[in-house]
């Protein structure tokens, strides 16, 4: 494929492109604020402005003043992910090919566990364009969650470049007590917590409230200076946990059951022209009429939407933030997804579990650091239930909403969370910069394909940064990504190419309208995205031309990054168990 000439920067275009419409150009050069948010878990179609009915009135409004992608991708599972998204690289590249467990001593570097020193993450990138960086969430990105001494914290959020940090090293765990929580470089306790005591300690609260407080005391102190904040949320990840008051909100919202929401969602994406209307839809699962406990079956809906939908109110607490500060008309606000719906069974089998009168164990003392994804207990002593028919949302809980309920979030897509089909890394991408998109463009659809890798060129781009060549006495890998600048202005990208995709032996690579894929250890399928994005058509027995081409094309992309084949270690059962935090 021939790589098209350097591109114009992104003001340029900007500006040629506003003088085009009559657009007045604004007159401030400077950087821009940069603020990534991401969800946790979440389908395609969960939030209100990508055809849900799930109560995200602030993302809504930051899309209707923005823009919104509506091919965008990311790697479909927590820590590659957020490896891509963090270095600009695939996450084989970042070291991190699987999970943050580690096989490098017996496959390659490539499935180390933890960010290598051969990549730099985006806040260390753009501190070379004076930028502060801030953090709040999950990390994800190294094996490292528990150190046994201060030098095991080398991929730690502050070491590597993040100047404040609140929130979990770790990948899962309650969203009453959380493991693995931080702030900045130590472990705290969020019950003896002085700087931050809640009426109700809810993690997603805390990181939100966070966020809101490193940005307002950068605007005290550092008035002129542009920031970075990633705020990595883990809503609406398993376990089920919301507060009552946003679970009454929709307390039978989902009675109907799966067909029924499914079916309304549909009708909704059509409309805002997301879905286009000559796709087949793919099948529904589960039957609704064939669910005994449908009572537990709703409820599990419930909750997971009240997840979304206080994640929600927090980011609009964070907007009214940044204008009470000023900061509002000058930052780019990314919103994103790490993964599909999660069609996982955490705590979903087994017997019932009723809960006690009254507390069985010894109460937690304050101080007590929860070392457990899955506690034993809540801190008042009551003993952590799970299995058929347990009532998610309280801390006593621990349950996934199940795999039913993950295809009614991905329509109306294929497959889930692991998987490269659609349902598995297609991801809303909402785009919101007063000063730096055009108002021409407000509220409109981008169908041109992007991806997490593309969030550092993106960020590189519009904060004047210098991407590094070394850093830190090691020789960093080239941004695999493009920035999608060019995007906010209406204008091509032109990448040049291919987008690739393999996590445990599932394989994906997008080439312009074509998209090869398959699930591990099935056959090479191939699909015409814009006739067909729904994937319900193989045609890879008409075309084996591409399918010749784009199989050539992936096999020398993952000798290039370092795939291994699936399973590691030999089939190792306990290594290769799929662990989902």
């Amino acid at each position: 494929m021939i790589i098209p000439p350097s591109r114009p920067t992104f003001r340029v275009l900007a500006l040629a492109f506003l003088a085009a419409i009559g657009t007045p150009i604004l007159a401030s050069n400077s950087p821009p604020n940069i603020i990534l948010i991401m969800a946790d878990d979440v389908g395609y179609s969960d939030i209100g402005c990508y055809g849900g009915e799930i109560h995200t009135p602030n993302l809504d409004a930051l899309a209707q003043g923005g823009l919104r992608f509506t091919q965008f991708y990311n790697t479909a599972r927590c820590c590659p992910t957020r490896a891509a998204l963090l270095t600009g690289l695939y996450s084989h590249q970042a070291g991190i090919g699987h999970m943050v467990d580690d096989w490098s001593t017996k496959v390659g570097d490539a499935y180390a566990g933890d960010l290598n020193k051969r990549c730099v993450t985006i806040a260390e990138a753009v501190k070379s364009a004076g930028y502060a960086t801030y953090m709040t969430g999950k990390w994800h990105v190294t094996k490292q969650a528990k150190p046994k001494s201060e030098s095991d914290k080398h991929n730690w959020p502050l070491q590597r470049g993040f100047d404040r940090f609140y929130g979990t090293i770790h990948g899962a765990g309650s969203f009453y007590d959380p493991n693995t929580l931080v702030r900045d470089n130590q472990f705290i306790s969020p019950y003896a917590d002085l700087e931050y005591q809640p009426k109700e300690f809810y993690y997603t609260d805390a990181i939100n409230d966070h966020a809101a407080k490193f940005i307002t005391e950068h605007h005290q102190q550092n008035n002129d200076r542009p920031f970075f904040l990633y705020m990595a949320h883990t809503s609406a990840h398993w376990p089920m946990h919301a507060k009552e008051s946003d679970i009454a909100k929709v307390k039978g919202r989902y009675d109907a059951g799966y067909d029924t929401i499914r079916t309304a969602r549909l009708e909704k994406m059509k409309q805002i022209g997301l879905i286009d209307p000559r796709w087949q839809i793919s099948p529904q699962a589960g039957n609704w009429s064939n669910v005994k406990n449908k009572e537990w079956e709703s409820r599990c809906m419930e909750v997971y939407a009240a997840m979304l939908d206080c994640m929600d109110q927090g980011i609009g607490r964070l907007v009214d933030t940044l204008k009470k500060n000023g900061q509002y008309e000058n930052t780019l606000i990314l919103f994103l997804q790490d993964n599909g719906g999660c069609a996982e069974a955490i705590g979903r089998n087994g017997p019932f579990i009723p809960r006690g009168e009254s507390p069985t164990l010894p109460a937690l003392p304050k101080d007590y650091l929860q070392p457990d994804m899955i506690p034993k207990q809540t801190r008042d002593g009551y003993p952590m239930r799970q299995g058929e028919g347990v009532m998610p949302g309280a801390a006593d809980t621990y349950i996934a909403y199940g795999r039913s309920w993950a295809n009614v979030s991905n329509t109306p897509f294929r497959e889930y969370k692991h998987w490269q089909h659609e349902g598995g890394i297609s991801t809303p991408l909402i785009a919101h910069w007063p000063k730096g998109i055009p108002a021409g463009r407000n509220g409109q659809l981008e169908r041109q394909p992007g991806h997490l890798i593309d969030l550092m060129a993106t960020c590189v781009d519009v904060s004047g940064a210098k991407y590094p060549t070394e850093y830190d006495g090691n020789l960093i890998q080239p941004m695999e990504g493009v920035s999608l600048s060019p995007a906010f202005a209406g204008s091509p990208i032109h990448r040049p190419n291919p987008l690739f995709w393999e996590h445990e032996g599932n394989r994906a690579v997008r080439m312009g309208e074509w998209k090869l894929v398959s699930k591990h250890p099935g056959d090479w399928e191939l699909y015409n995205i814009e006739a067909d994005r729904t994937e319900m058509n193989n045609l890879a027995i008409q075309y084996p031309q591409p399918l010749k081409e784009m199989s050539g094309r992936w096999d020398e992309w993952a000798k290039r990054v370092g795939v291994m084949p699936w399973p590691l270690d030999g089939g190792n059962k306990k290594n290769n168990k799929n662990s989902s935090q």
